[in-house]
């Protein structure tokens, strides 16, 4: 007898959680609507609320949503085997990931009680609703497609899931002076990319003062 490969990638997709890591989602702005299963909260997950929430990195997403329909869909473990994007081949690599020029993502997405949700999905609708994070806007756009749940809207005009104030480093709801402390101590360790670009530099730390005195 043999085993669809499938199946495996399933098995190991229950198995892997992903790391704990504070969400940036907007608390106000993380929600998106599934036309079978309603809506689908992006930041609450963990203890306290938003510990597991959903990241929306730079190359990749990471963490949890959760659906009050069906459970919590896994985005993906934040750790990629190769550093920079989820294979999405196995169970243990598994996640959506994110076109640093164009904002396209792409990759799976697991639901424990719905199976795989594909964000690449979109492209296949007509017409193409491509998932996309919109880095002008902060917000994510298009649609993603589970075979088990039909469409996941990104898209709509006043219920959507956006990234947080970017210069709030520290997730506290507010820009203090603790974010540019906080801020620092990321980029020095090399974990700064603020403007998305896919790498650490100077440029990030203007882009993130600029940030800081125009406010959010």
């Amino acid at each position: 007898m043999t085993t669809s490969p499938f199946v495996s990638l399933a098995a190991l997709a229950l198995s892997a959680a992903p790391v704990l890591a504070q969400s940036n989602v907007s608390p106000s702005d993380k929600h998106t609507w599934s036309e079978n299963c309603g809506w689908l909260d992006w930041r609450g997950a963990g203890v306290p609320a938003g510990a597991q929430g959903a990241r929306l990195g730079a190359r990749f997403l990471s963490g949890f949503v959760w659906g009050e329909n069906i459970g919590w869909m896994n985005l993906g473990d934040g750790s990629p085997a190769n550093g920079t994007a989820y294979a999405n081949s196995t169970g243990s690599d598994f996640g959506v990931n994110r076109d640093t020029l164009t904002g396209r993502l792409s990759g799976l997405a697991w639901g424990e009680n719905v199976g795989w949700i594909n964000f690449s999905g979109g492209a296949l609708a007509s017409p193409q609703r491509t998932a996309t994070f919109d880095a002008a806007e902060m917000r994510l756009r298009g649609f993603a497609w589970g075979e088990n749940i039909g469409w996941i809207n990104l898209d709509d005009a006043t219920r959507f899931v956006a990234h947080r104030c970017r210069c709030d480093w520290d997730n506290t709801g507010t820009v203090t002076l603790q974010d540019i402390f906080d801020y620092l101590t990321s980029f020095f360790n090399g974990d700064g990319d603020f403007n998305y670009s896919g790498a650490t530099s100077v440029q990030d730390v203007f882009d993130f003062v600029t940030c800081y005195f125009e406010g959010c």
